[in-house]
C-alpha cells in the first residue's frame, strides 16, 4: 500500500475511484427531478408610447386615448419636432383632441406615459379642393421601428415622397430597397443613410429610382429606429398617404375596401428569389369567393405586379384574402369618380385581436360619409364599437356588431358634428377581424376620399417569462 501511495499514478487512481463512489451514491439517493414549469407570457398594459405625424402642415391633427375601467395617472404630450413648447398636454382618457395646424407646421411627435399611453392613437388628415394636391389625404401617426413596408404607385406615375424621423437618442442607419415591375432596384443613395437623433428627412424617391411605375418599398435599419411614411400625388389626379403594409407572409388580408364606385388596382410584391402564384379571394357582404377571371396572378421574384379588380369589387364593401407559396406584400389603390377623381390606399394588415382605435372620423351627412368596413374572413366574430367624442362630450353607449364567417359588413358612422374617435374591440371568442375606415366628401368635381386600414391598438403587450439559463453567460 505504501508503495502504491508513493507512486503518483497509483494515488491518482485511488482519488478517481473515491470520486466515482461518492457520485454514484449521490446519484442513487437523490430524489427524482421535476421539470420546472415555464410560465406563460404575461399580458402587460403599455406604459409608454411615442409616435410621429410626418407632415401635418395645413392638416387636422387628432389625438385620443380610449377610456378604461380604472385610470390612475399619466400624461400625453404633443410637440412639434424641433421645439420645446407642447401644442397640448392631455391627462384625461376618452377625450379626443383635435387642432388644425397652419401650413408651416413641421412634423409632430406624440409622447405618452402611464395610463395615457394604453391605446393612444393619433392621425393627421388634410383637405384640398384644387391644385396638384387636390383630395383628402390622411395617415395614422406611426411609432418608431426597425422595418417598414409600403406598396403602391412608383415614382414614374406619382410624386412620391418618403418622410423619415429619428426621435430616439441614438443615430439610425437606414437602408431603402425598391421592388419595381422589372425587379429589385438598387441605389447607393438609399443605403447607409444615417439620421442623427432628432433628425427629420424627406426623400424624393425619384432620386433613388425614377423609372418604376409600381413599387414595393422596404425600409430597414441596421442600428437604431425610425418612423417612416410615404405620400403619393398621383399623375392625373388624387393624393393620399400609403399605409404601412403587413410584413411579407404567405397569407395576406387586405381589408377596408369601401363601397364606392371607381377603379380598384391591386399591388402584389414578392421580395424573395423565387416566382410565385398568388390566389385571390374577395370577402364580400354575401360571401367569400374568387372573382371571375381574377382568381390568381403570377408574380416574378423580386418584383411588384398590378392586377385590375374593378369588376366585382366596385361599389361593394370588401376585403381580399391573398395566399401564395412564397411570402408576399400587398396593397390596393382605390380611385374615386368624377371629373377630377381622388385616390385612397389600403394595404395588408394584421387582425385586430386586441382592438383598434381610429382617431379621426367625421359625422356622416348628405355630403360626408365615414365608413367602417369590417371583415371576418375565416370565422364568425362580434365586435363592440365605442365612439370617443371631443372634450367633455359624454360617451355614447357601445354598439355591438355581428360578423358572420366569410362576410364583410359596412357601418356608416354617425357621431358628434365636431368629430370623434372610435374604438373597435372584438368580443372574447371571436374569429380574426380585419377592417378599415374611409372618409368621403362629395364635391361638384368628384369624390374626395381617404382610407386607413385598422391597426392593432397599443393597449397591452405580451411579456415573455424570465427563466434561469446558462446560455446568458456562455460565449
Amino acid at each position: 500500500m505504501r508503495k502504491l501511495i508513493e507512486n503518483r499514478f497509483g494515488l491518482l487512481a485511488l482519488v478517481v475511484v473515491a470520486l466515482v463512489a461518492i457520485y454514484g451514491v449521490a446519484l442513487a439517493s437523490r430524489p427524482p427531478q421535476v421539470p420546472a414549469k415555464i410560465a406563460d407570457p404575461r399580458r402587460v398594459t403599455v406604459q409608454a408610447v411615442s409616435a410621429v405625424c410626418p407632415d401635418p402642415g395645413g392638416a387636422t391633427l387628432s389625438v385620443v386615448t380610449p377610456p378604461a375601467a380604472q385610470r390612475a395617472s399619466g400624461l400625453a404630450k404633443v410637440t412639434e419636432i424641433g421645439t420645446d413648447k407642447p401644442l397640448t398636454t392631455r391627462d384625461v382618457p376618452g377625450d379626443l383632441w383635435q387642432k388644425e395646424l397652419d401650413d408651416k407646421s413641421k412634423a409632430v411627435r406624440i409622447d405618452a406615459a402611464g395610463d395615457m399611453a394604453a391605446g393612444l392613437e393619433a392621425a393627421q388628415t388634410s383637405r384640398a379642393t384644387s391644385g396638384a394636391g387636390r383630395g383628402l389625404a390622411g395617415t395614422r401617426c406611426v411609432e418608431p421601428g426597425a422595418a417598414a413596408w409600403f406598396v403602391g404607385p412608383g415614382p414614374a406615375s406619382a410624386d412620391t415622397t418618403l418622410y423619415l424621423d429619428n426621435i430616439d437618442e441614438a443615430p439610425a442607419n437606414v437602408s431603402i430597397m425598391l421592388y419595381a415591375g422589372e425587379g429589385p432596384v438598387l441605389s447607393d443613395r438609399g443605403n447607409g443613410m444615417v439620421l442623427r437623433p432628432g433628425e427629420h428627412r424627406e426623400v424624393d424617391l425619384k432620386t433613388l429610382a425614377p423609372s418604376p411605375l409600381v413599387m414595393a418599398v422596404s425600409i430597414t435599419t441596421a442600428t437604431g429606429r425610425v418612423t417612416a411614411a410615404i405620400k403619393e400625388e398621383v399623375t392625373g389626379g388624387g393624393v393620399d398617404w400609403l399605409p404601412l403594409a403587413a410584413e411579407p407572409a404567405k397569407t395576406v388580408v387586405v381589408p377596408g375596401i369601401p363601397a364606392v364606385a371607381g377603379r380598384r388596382e391591386l399591388y402584389v410584391a414578392v421580395p424573395g428569389e423565387e416566382d410565385t402564384v398568388v390566389s385571390v379571394k374577395a370577402v364580400l357582404k354575401d360571401g367569400s369567393y374568387a372573382l371571375k377571371n381574377r382568381e390568381s396572378l403570377d408574380v416574378p421574384a423580386g418584383s411588384t405586379t398590378t392586377f385590375d379588380l374593378s369588376t366585382g369589387l366596385t361599389g361593394q364593401p370588401a376585403s381580399l384574402v391573398l395566399t401564395a407559396d412564397r411570402p408576399i406584400v400587398a396593397g390596393l389603390k382605390i380611385t374615386g369618380t368624377g371629373a377630377k377623381p381622388d385616390v385612397a390606399f389600403t394595404a395588408g394588415a394584421p387582425p385586430i385581436d386586441i382592438g383598434s382605435v381610429v382617431a379621426d372620423n367625421r359625422n356622416s351627412d348628405k355630403d360626408h360619409v365615414t365608413r367602417l368596413v369590417l371583415s371576418a374572413p375565416f370565422k364568425a366574430a362580434k365586435v363592440r364599437l365605442q365612439l370617443l367624442p371631443r372634450d367633455g362630450t359624454p360617451l355614447p353607449d357601445p354598439t355591438e356588431v355581428d360578423l358572420p364567417a366569410a362576410r364583410t359588413k359596412e357601418i356608416k358612422l354617425t357621431g358628434p358634428k365636431g368629430g370623434f374617435g372610435v374604438l373597435v374591440l372584438p368580443e372574447p371568442g371571436s374569429g380574426p377581424v380585419y377592417g378599415g375606415r374611409s372618409l368621403e366628401e362629395s364635391t361638384k368635381q368628384g369624390l374626395l376620399i381617404t382610407a386607413q386600414p385598422l391597426a392593432l391598438a397599443r393597449i397591452w403587450a405580451l411579456v415573455p417569462p424570465v427563466v434561469p439559463s446558462p446560455e446568458v453567460v456562455l460565449p
